[in-house]
């Protein structure tokens, strides 16, 4: 069980939803489990419930996510922070991309960056990172998000790549709905959102997340897992639609 391999673990987003609950779990585990996210008050909570070590850190901060890089090595990273602004794409704001591209994509490069060469150095280590199956699937007013987790698909590959030789295992976690409080995030914490996206469906929680993730980690040190689709069981993506255009025929007269 490579569980007994690894000592540290760090889990960003952590102070609720599947962050809260994969730090709940790897600390169950025994590992010591270090905790990032924005809220202080949510992540002492958890260090009460989990006696995991809090950073009360916003994963933009690169020079703090360098402190925290250099002070401690890391044997599991969970890049799990996320944000979405869903919107079409033609009427996208600026500050909608660079959120997006910031919180999704950049601190998980950066993550990276900073932790992995260390597991190559010491030929150990697991790197599970947070998509969506929005890296593979189509649907509307997610463009942005879309492309920052297709490229967090691509990076999770090629990190094997790179670690290619050492005992550095990748996952690649795409959940989809699932029942935790980003709808109240991203939509608003109202009655309404919480009719729209969680009452009467039946999805996975967050522990189920966290489950899958145990279960990478804990496969053999010979084997990686390094690819796992969640969605609830009522869910399914794709689909093909076809349109007129509004304005008739192409070269039609009036």
């Amino acid at each position: 069980m490579p569980f007994s391999d690894y000592r540290t673990a760090l889990v960003t987003g952590a102070s609720s939803g599947i962050g809260a609950a994969v730090v709940e779990r790897l600390a169950r585990e025994g590992l010591q489990v270090h905790a990032l996210a924005r809220s202080e008050p949510a992540l002492r909570e958890l260090a009460a419930r989990t006696g995991c070590v809090v950073h009360a850190l916003d994963v933009t901060d690169l020079p703090a996510l360098t402190r925290l890089t250099q002070q401690h090595h890391f044997d599991v990273l969970v890049n799990n922070a996320g944000v979405d602004r869903p919107r079409s794409f033609l009427k996208a704001e600026a500050d909608d991309i660079d959120l997006l591209v910031d919180v999704n994509l950049r601190a998980v490069l950066h993550l990276c960056r900073l932790v992995v060469p260390g597991m190559v150095a010491r030929d150990r280590g697991h790197v599970v990172n947070i998509s969506s199956i929005a890296a593979a699937y189509n649907f509307g007013g997610n463009s942005t998000y879309h492309a920052t987790k297709a490229a967090v698909s691509m990076l999770s590959r090629q990190l094997r790549i790179d670690a290619f030789g050492k005992r550095v295992r990748v996952t690649e976690i795409c959940p989809g709905r699932v029942a935790t409080d980003i709808f109240a995030h991203v939509h608003g914490d109202s009655a309404e959102t919480h009719d729209r996206f969680i009452k009467g469906f039946e999805l996975p929680q967050a522990v189920d997340i966290a489950d899958a993730i145990a279960f990478a980690i804990a496969a053999p040190v010979a084997v990686n897992v390094g690819h796992i689709e969640i969605t609830p069981t009522m869910q399914v993506p794709g689909g093909l639609q076809t349109t007129r255009p509004t304005d008739g025929p192409a070269g039609a007269q009036a």
